[in-house]
């Protein structure tokens, strides 16, 4: 049995006037339920939910402020799901409809709360449809884009693996659009080097959010956790069930990476938001990268922003360089006032101050 998160964008659930695209939509209907019917769970993440909201109303083009967005959100998000139900429903497939803010994920304990209610769901045999809940989300708190909340919600559940649907055949040499030499990237291991190697711009559909910058970070985030992912034409008929069942002709591919985070340090270096920055010396750097200690408020150079202890910080070298990111134990006035003291110099200002600013099991290297 196999756990698939499937990412649906915008441009394959509406046409760029707003209206759905009932045969794509029944042709991957027809994939989940062939899933299901061989055992394997399924989880499905849908944009679109803005653009069936905007056609509902009548409304052309993507608006700009946020109140319409959130607006035709919570127009459209009755009515997509009620699509997907029905759709699965006729193939004898129950549908929940599951709506997430980058709240829920970026706070641990949410963040628990909602993979216990998905494991359940699976557990029962379930398809959860998730969204983002954008009638509630902001663009300070929001994952911005879908492919984002689809890595998350493969994370979230330990799926095996990470398909985001898009209208290209997948990841390009250059814009297939303008480009007639630009050549499909069948598979994708080198994710700090593919800025120079590929048209990942920021392009989108009129309706959407993303563009394929999105989706390959979400796949650099999946493969991060152990899952395989996969960028590919959702209208391009079988495409999905192919990938499904493990083919690589479709589609550009990205393998499972080993680099054995915790979920935990998935969750921080992925999910928590970064309220700060810590500048340390070269000698604090040099221990974090090659020594996997705790960060002491001896290393510490500098501090930047209004965080609390608890929150998630930016460590930086001293040349600016991200080195990481940690949970600190100090406020920053506090960490202001104790930089660059030693344990019992710290001790005399703060009595009740942690030894470390972030302790090493808090800490994920870039």
């Amino acid at each position: 049995m196999a756990r698939h998160v499937i990412k649906l964008g915008s441009g394959i659930v509406a046409r760029d006037d707003g209206t759905l695209r009932e045969d794509a939509l029944a042709a991957i209907a027809d994939e989940v339920a062939a899933r299901r019917r061989a055992g394997d769970d399924v989880v499905v993440v849908s944009s679109g939910a803005i653009a069936r909201g905007l056609e509902t109303m009548g409304i052309a083009g993507r608006p700009n402020a946020i109140e319409d967005l959130q607006a035709a959100s919570a127009v459209g998000q009755g009515r997509l799901f009620r699509t997907y139900d029905e759709l699965l429903a006729a193939r004898d497939v129950t549908a929940a409809q599951v709506l997430l803010t980058f709240f829920d994920l970026s706070h641990r304990t949410h963040y628990l709360n909602a993979r216990q209610t998905l494991r359940r769901l699976l557990d029962w045999g379930v398809v959860p449809v998730i969204n983002e809940n954008d009638t509630t989300a902001t663009d300070e708190i929001s994952f911005g884009d879908n492919d984002f909340l689809a890595a998350q919600v493969a994370i979230l559940v330990e799926a095996d693996r990470l398909v985001l649907l898009t209208g290209v055949d997948g990841v390009f040499t250059g814009d297939p659009r303008t480009d007639p030499d630009a050549a499909l990237v069948r598979e994708i291991t080198d994710f700090a080097t593919l800025e120079s190697q590929a048209a990942i711009g920021s392009s989108t559909s009129a309706l959407g959010s993303g563009g394929m910058r999105s989706k390959v970070v979400a796949a650099e985030m999946a493969t991060a956790a152990g899952i395989p992912a996969a960028i590919v034409n959702g209208l391009r008929a079988g495409a999905l069930g192919r990938v499904l069942e493990g083919a690589t002709d479709d589609g550009t591919h990205f393998p499972a990476r080993a680099l054995g985070y915790s979920s935990f340090k998935l969750w921080l270096r992925y999910a928590k938001p970064s309220q700060g920055t810590v500048t340390v010396d070269r000698g604090a750097a040099r221990a974090l990268r090659e020594g996997g200690t705790s960060l002491l408020p001896v290393g510490v150079t500098g501090v930047k922003g209004g965080f609390a202890a608890g929150d998630a910080i930016e460590v930086r070298g001293d040349a600016g360089e991200l080195l990481g990111k940690g949970i600190v134990t100090l406020s920053a006035a506090e960490l202001r006032r104790v930089m660059g003291l030693q344990s019992a110099q710290i001790r005399e200002v703060l009595p009740r101050a942690a030894a470390e600013a972030v302790h090493r099991d808090y800490f994920v290297l870039a």
